[in-house]
């Protein structure tokens, strides 16, 4: 018989926490150990590094990490909202503040730290925050909501301290609309990441985004206001700031306090001490992550913290594994401000040569830090022009090629050295977050097949957690498959030497209107006849760019199989039908005449996730019957069989919701009449929600518009399916006709420029600039197209018509349903269903063969 688990206790629900369970269930293929982990918030460890995206997501979820199947573990219990509060090392023992006791066989301590407060009078006042947890920005952002519709002038905010986690504060603040001040007591922004230069640099850039700034400033005194708010700031050289909100972002201090009441030995400046495999004097206890001292010091960075999360469980499954010293790089993560710095940042080696570039008036600051001989790099500071940054990092240590000083040329400026990350050492570290070297993700490709970025992410995890490392990882990838002889060309098939984006350009300057013509002019190869590939994509661009119907003469022949017969293929080789359902909203007639179709030709009948009804089983003759039923009933094509336009899901919004704001019902409609029938590289979804609840669930969409008491926010990028995402803000309050104008050219931009069958999030992830770049084309018209754009947006409306409908019109497009050729109106024998819960479904292999089965065709009645 098995022994039975070990129990783990992780005393923490953080980042370092959730790699340390990750590790450990990856690893632990036997199952020896459960584990337990004790988290203090209420919520399941969340991205703190990107806590800022908050003000942008408006959602803790956005911040959600890894897979929530990780929880559902039988080996992994999470526990949240519940904080120890005692450690009994004799007993082995922990006890949370709900009374239960917990018993280990080993326990890491990963309490990670709380933001510092200086002792400073009035720093307890109402309207003083820290920021720390998604609970913190919460409440920051509720108390300038509150004091913005309560001044009549823009709300005054201040951030003590000028560091990494000042400056995003300063950013949350300036989102927020909030007149922001950031005060640094030394002489520079983020003193201990860049030199006296760099912080000049910086100050710059920080000031360009409306951002001012105050060095060698000293909070001495918060004065409060008539109210007892916070009100005023007192500066020890005499100078004053009025103030309504003050972000406090001083430093952090270890959560060491119950390790200090279990007498664990604790670090002169606190923190747990550990020695290199991260055990305490205890050694039952373990500790990582921002509140473990090692060699002296505790690290606030998350890369180091998960590095030590590793080596706990390397060493709890009996391995070796000693803490590899910390990567320091850091990157701040503040739109529209590039400052990145790693290695020896300032120059502290002995001998060390600084090479700077810089440039106030392009507001570049770049410097690198080499070795004696000028040919080891050392370490750097980037300020304004981070590009390099990915490259750079992982050559600490090493030996540049080439001439140092043209790593420092701006990005795209002709003799600047760019890697391909071909030359990159096996060991060298490509995300350090998550520890992956350049060897493991060239090992990704040639031992375990991922041949795109996206498949070496899921394999390695590198690129998953800041992201900065990505472009590295894509170049290392081509390199990689450009080495093993795998074509990365961007053509679209044999048939086409051109992207599916350069032939929609061909094919829209051209005017070419048919397939014969495209490939006769543009084909890569002479009698060229296309393939299962090119075929689809030239019909959905013909599609986008014609109002031609997709079963009209030779376009009907390109069309793959659901869009052949304007209806879902289903495993039975029968076929489902879907009607529009413009917002969700139906009457109850039109469910009644849905309701007596479906009885009629006894079809299965589900509510999908887009809020309107499928109906499974109709055989290939059926269709048409079945759609003149439903045309007759004022419904169209719902054109679940196409890449283009799917639904556009709302909730009640605030015609029915006591906490709508806004009409989301009439948006959705409006939108759905918009864009029905708009073909594009992939299928297309939508989203309205009438307030911030977010019951539509708009930011899974493609497209995503959350209404504010102001207008709509406008999400984009979002999706389902096997890799979820959040879509991403991409504008703020708009009115509605704004609103829709914004979205018109964002779905025409995509169409005209995203890869086959690439959906709107790895589009935004591929797309020059990614969302800024997007940003600046639909909002700010920076490549000049938005009149085309909205022209091509108009065109579309103006010439839509339901697909079905026509079809039902034209006696030799109906020719195309029938099952058989010389027998068109006799059903299929193949199809055989059984009931069960009062419908049907496809019988099963073995149910066919029993004959105590009842087995029938697809008009099998079913009566309940």
């Amino acid at each position: 018989m098995a022994a039975p688990p070990q129990h783990l206790i992780v005393v923490g629900g953080g980042m370092v926490a959730q790699r340390l369970v990750e590790a450990m269930r990856d690893r632990d293929t036997a199952g020896a150990w459960r584990v337990t982990v004790l988290a203090e918030e209420p919520r399941a460890p969340y991205d703190r590094v990107a806590l800022t995206s908050y003000f942008s997501g408006r959602d803790p979820e956005d911040l959600s990490m890894g897979s929530p199947a990780l929880w559902d573990d039988p080996l992994v219990t999470l526990v949240r909202g519940t904080p120890v509060v005692e450690l009994d090392r004799a007993a082995r023992t922990v006890r949370t503040a709900d009374g239960r006791t917990w018993a280990y066989d080993q326990l890491v301590l990963a309490t990670g730290s709380s933001a510092a407060r200086p002792p400073i009078e009035g720093s307890d006042l109402p309207g003083v925050f820290v920021y720390r947890t998604i609970d913190d920005v919460a409440a920051l952002r509720g108390w300038v909501e509150e004091q913005a519709a309560r001044w009549n002038r823009p709300v005054r905010g201040a951030v003590l301290g000028g560091g990494l986690l000042g400056l995003e504060a300063a950013g949350a603040l300036q989102a927020l609309g909030t007149a922001a001040t950031v005060l640094q007591r030394g002489t520079h922004l983020m003193s201990a990441q860049v030199d006296l230069g760099g912080g000049e640099a910086l100050r710059r850039l920080i000031n360009a985004l409306g951002v001012a700034v105050r060095v060698n400033t000293s909070t001495v005194r918060m004065r409060a206001n008539r109210r007892g708010h916070i009100g005023r700031l007192d500066f020890a050289d005499g100078g004053r700031l009025g103030v309504d909100v003050v972000v406090v972002a001083t430093g952090v201090t270890p959560r060491d306090e119950l390790a200090r009441s279990a007498g664990l030995a604790i670090g002169a400046r606190g923190g747990v001490v550990v020695d290199d495999t991260c055990r305490t004097d205890d050694p039952h206890v373990w500790a990582a992550g921002e509140v473990a001292c090692l060699g002296g010091e505790c690290i606030g960075l998350v890369a180091p913290g998960y590095a030590m999360a590793e080596v706990v469980v390397d060493r709890l499954l009996g391995g070796a594994a000693v803490f590899p010293g910390a990567d320091t790089a850091t990157k701040l993560k503040l739109s529209g401000v590039d400052v990145a710095s790693f290695g020896d940042a300032f120059a502290t080696t002995p001998g060390a040569l600084e090479l700077v570039h810089s440039d106030p008036v392009a507001g570049v600051y770049t410097k690198l830090v080499l070795s004696d001989d000028a040919r080891t790099l050392l370490g750097g500071v980037l300020v304004g022009d981070a590009s390099a940054y990915s490259e750079l990092r992982p050559m600490v240590g090493r030996a540049l090629t080439g001439d140092p000083s043209a790593y420092l040329l701006p990005a795209g400026t002709t003799g600047r050295v760019e890697s391909s990350g071909g030359d990159l050492p096996d060991d060298a570290t490509v995300c350090s977050c998550n520890n992956v070297t350049a060897g493991t993700v060239r090992a990704a490709v040639t031992e375990h097949e991922c041949l795109d970025v996206a498949g070496v992410k899921a394999c390695t995890r590198a690129g998953t957690s800041c992201g900065s490392c990505v472009p590295l990882v894509k170049k290392l990838v081509v390199a990689e498959l450009t080495k093993a002889g795998v074509s990365v060309s961007n053509a679209l098939c044999e048939h086409f030497a051109v992207s599916r984006a350069q032939l929609f350009d061909i094919v829209r300057v051209t005017g070419l209107r048919t397939f014969s013509e495209i490939i006769a002019t543009r084909g890569a190869v002479v009698g060229g006849r296309g393939c299962d590939i090119c075929k689809p994509v030239v019909a959905s661009i013909l599609a986008s760019l014609d109002d031609g119907h997709v079963l009209e003469g030779e376009r009907a022949t390109l069309q793959d199989t659901n869009d052949h017969v304007m209806a879902n293929l289903q495993k039975d080789g029968s076929y489902s039908v879907v009607p529009r359902i413009p917002g969700g909203e139906v009457t109850p007639d039109g469910l009644l005449a849905i309701g007596q179709v479906a009885k009629d030709f006894a079809l299965y009948t589900k509510i999908t996730g887009g809020q309107r009804i499928d109906m499974f089983g109709a055989r290939l003759e059926q269709l048409p019957e079945i759609w003149r039923r439903l045309v007759d009933a004022g419904f169209e094509s719902g054109q679940a069989y196409g890449k283009s336009l799917r639904t556009v899901k709302s909730c009640v919004g605030s015609t029915w919701c006591r906490f709508g704001v806004q009409d989301a019902v009439g948006l959705a409609v409006e939108l759905e009449l918009r864009y029905r029938g708009l073909r594009s590289p992939h299928k297309i979804k939508l989203g309205v929600s009438g307030c911030a609840r977010e019951c539509a669930e708009a930011r899974g969409k493609d497209v995503g518009i959350v209404a504010t008491d102001r207008g709509w926010n406008l999400y984009v990028g979002g999706n389902g399916g096997f890799t979820p995402r959040h879509a991403v803000l991409l504008a703020e309050d708009l009115d509605t006709a704004t609103l829709i104008r914004t979205i018109d050219r964002y779905l025409m931009y995509y169409i005209r420029t995203a890869d086959r069958l690439q959906r709107t999030a790895p589009w935004m992830e591929e797309v020059e600039g990614g969302i800024d770049g997007v940003r600046a084309v639909v909002l700010d018209d920076t490549l000049g197209i938005a009149a085309d754009l909205d022209a091509a947006m108009a065109r579309h409306v103006d010439v839509y018509e339901d697909e079905w409908a026509a079809t039902l019109a034209d006696p030799e497009k109906l020719r195309r349903f029938a099952s058989f050729v010389n027998a068109p109106t006799t059903p299929d024998p193949s199809l055989a269903y059984v009931p069960e819960r009062g419908q049907v479904r496809p019988a099963t292999a073995a149910e066919r063969a029993d004959t105590s089965v009842l087995v029938a065709g697809t008009t099998l009645a079913v009566r309940s």
